[in-house]
């Protein structure tokens, strides 16, 4: 499998973010969680190019939800990460997806449309944005950097715990920022633009990608509690540098 055919398949979904009709056929799924046609368009999209590409591996997407699988190899795709976003032409959506393979992520592109960014890993290969290689900060605490958080919008019921976590991460660090994709913010952990991220209850294509990106760079990624990361469920997610995930982890 050639990760040169797997980014140039993932970067033809542009023509579909690019669309801002179609941005407006919205559908709502819950509280703050929406379904644009552009969602579902590259869903169907890269669902069916990569079972006409590579017959037999199963495909795990956003749209579908949560759903057990049985087989060892099956893609895991968030067709838009950051459809409130998009729905609002704020501009900072991404599409993720990663290949697992027997209990782990082995590749992953995560794609941003409006400023050409390709990041991509495979394990034991390194990170690379644009194909130049990545690594995460020097930061050696929490004070030096600054920190992406996520406010968790489906669950409104974790917002004042939440919110305390940003509050006392905030006192510790530079400054945090928000940008509602966790895909990005995870690709920004690898790339060094941030020294970590965190957020509860994200499912599976929010972090499958990303999580190998921070990994492959030199950084770390773990629950809230430090234990690795499941891919059949949701779950708190907290990346870094490495160097401050114990300072970071420990606010959360």
């Amino acid at each position: 499998m050639e990760i040169e055919e797997i980014i140039a398949l993932v970067k033809e979904t542009k023509v579909f973010v690019a669309n801002r009709e179609m941005a407006g056929h919205i559908a709502t799924k819950g509280r703050s969680d929406y379904v644009t046609q552009v969602d579902t368009d590259i869903q169907n999209f890269l669902a069916r190019e990569l079972e006409n590409r590579f017959p037999g591996i199963q495909f795990l997407g956003e749209e579908e939800g949560l759903h057990e699988m049985s087989g060892d190899i099956y893609w895991i795709l968030d067709p838009i990460d950051g459809t409130t976003n998009l729905i609002h032409d704020y501009q900072h959506s991404v599409i993720s997806l990663a290949l697992y393979e027997k209990g782990e992520i082995t590749l992953g592109v995560i794609y941003d449309p409006y400023r050409e960014d390709v990041y991509h890993a495979q394990k034991g290969k390194g990170s690379f944005l644009n194909n130049r290689p990545i690594h995460v900060s020097e930061a050696e605490t929490l004070s030096t950097t600054i920190i992406t958080v996520g406010t968790s919008p489906y669950d409104r019921e974790l917002a004042d715990n939440n919110f305390e976590r940003i509050r006392r991460v905030f006192d510790r660090a530079q400054d945090i920022r928000r940008t509602g994709t966790a895909a990005m913010d995870l690709a920004y952990v690898a790339c060094g633009r941030t020294g970590g991220f965190f957020e509860p209850r994200l499912s599976p294509w929010d972090f499958a990608a990303g999580q190998l990106l921070v990994r492959e760079a030199g950084g770390a990624v773990t629950d809230f509690d430090g234990e690795p990361l499941v891919f059949s469920k949701r779950g708190s997610v907290v990346a870094s540098n490495g160097k401050i995930h114990g300072e970071l982890r420990a606010l959360l």
